[in-house]
């Protein structure tokens, strides 16, 4: 990446400059005020490296559902100071623009247009800003992700598979993308952009079912099997050396958690209430685990009709496991909008249409807080209120999503070599 443009160092300098006043401004607001600017989960990460500095284990503190990775690579903050985390956060919230930019270039946008994209989407937006400086590790597992895309476009299967292992082992929801990066994997050995039944197999049938085989059997080539191989193998290396340090507890707490999970506070998920309700039924965990169906169908159509643009088809990934899963909280968001750089420059969409459908997603997150507020400081009962807020947040980003791929346009481009 050529950070050496005055426009793209200008971006990145100011937003550094936003997210360290931030971190200086949350240090203040947790000595000044009763609400703490610093997000609750990274006591959680700090205590759980102090364990780690202890030679105990981190799950011994509760609440702790994470890799020990992420434990250890926060040792410093016992051993220098407590702010090193946020400034790892932060440090991996840029690299990730960095990689966001580097994937731009490479899919054939102008350097003023990918700088711009980065800035509007990413670099410059404060719900990223506030989320790493309050000192919450999703900018690591957004690089890992952006990482992995960047090098299957172009074509470092190894690295990305590498990347990918790391990512799913720092959170769960990247393993969705294995379908999607098979299936683009192998359209790549069939000739670039190539179709099945275009090129590589002249006999294909052209019906839907003839379709899906020959997309499934074809799936088994080298650079799939490459893939798989690495990145089994690094989230199996780091699987079998933490369940030897940690035993059980690890996997029930890094993995198995959160898949089981039934989150019964209230969040922006419109499954909340019903889990809510039954939360003491016999049925609890039958309901919970049919919540994953809705996301698993339009998980695998989205992967068929898409796969053959990986990043455009990540983020409908990403914004449909969101919007349909257990639980869902603003953090959340950032899962999705790291991927909407790579995205914006085909996506024909007039400016008026964006912002309103932007006004429509704040409006969603708005109608929610308000109930939400009033049950969480004032304890009112607004369970039925915030599930109807959920239920229309849902509608809005439905609709959001549906516009997004009624107005994208792939563009045949050319992949610039290194920038």
């Amino acid at each position: 990446m050529a950070v050496g443009r005055p426009g793209v160092g200008a971006v990145l300098g100011a937003a550094l400059l936003a997210r360290l006043g931030l971190v200086l401004y949350g240090l203040q607001q947790d000595r000044a005020m009763r609400v703490r600017y610093t997000d609750v989960d990274y006591r959680v990460f700090t205590d759980a490296a102090r364990l780690v500095t202890e030679g105990r284990s981190p799950y011994r503190r509760a609440t702790y559902r994470y890799t020990p990775l992420l434990a250890w690579l926060l040792t410093p903050n016992v051993y220098l100071a407590e702010v090193f985390g946020k400034l790892l956060f932060v440090a991996g919230d840029l690299a990730a623009a960095v990689v966001a930019y580097r994937a731009l270039r490479r899919r054939g946008a102008a350097a003023g247009q990918a700088c711009g994209c980065c800035a509007a989407a990413w670099l410059l937006n404060p719900l990223p800003m506030a989320v790493s400086s309050r000192g919450n590790a999703e900018a690591l597992v957004a690089l890992l992700v952006l990482a992995t895309l960047y090098f299957v476009e172009a074509g470092s299967v190894g690295k990305a598979a590498v990347c990918y292992g790391l990512a799913v082992h720092m959170k769960i929801y990247p393993l969705t993308y294995a379908l999607p990066i098979a299936l683009r994997l192998q359209s790549n050995r069939c000739g670039g952009e190539g179709a099945v039944g275009t090129g590589c197999d002249k006999k294909a049938k052209f019906t839907f079912v003839g379709y899906l085989w020959q997309l499934f059997v074809k799936i088994l080539n080298r650079d799939v099997l490459v893939f798989g191989m690495v990145a089994g193998s690094v989230l199996a290396a780091l699987t079998v050396a933490f369940y030897h340090l940690y035993g059980w507890e690890f996997l029930e707490h890094a993995y198995l958690y959160h898949l089981t999970r039934r989150d019964i506070r209230h969040n922006f998920s419109p499954y909340f209430y019903m889990l809510y309700l039954t939360a003491e039924s016999k049925w609890s965990f039958a309901l919970g685990l049919a919540a994953f169906l809705p996301q698993l169908l339009l998980l695998l159509t989205v992967s068929i009709a898409f796969y053959r643009d990986l990043a455009f088809c990540c983020f409908l990934h990403t914004a449909i496991f969101v919007s349909f899963n257990k639980v869902c909280t603003s953090q959340y968001f950032v899962w999705y909008l790291c991927l909407l750089p790579l995205i914006m420059p085909n996506i024909k969409m007039s400016w008026r249409r964006g912002i309103l459908l932007l006004f429509l997603w704040f409006v969603g997150q708005g109608l929610w807080l308000a109930p939400a507020y009033f049950l969480e400081f004032k304890g009112y009962n607004t369970f039925l209120l915030i599930w109807f807020a959920g239920l229309l947040f849902l509608f809005i980003n439905s609709l959001i999503i549906v516009q997004i791929i009624s107005h994208y346009q792939k563009e045949v481009q050319v992949a610039k070599k290194q920038q």
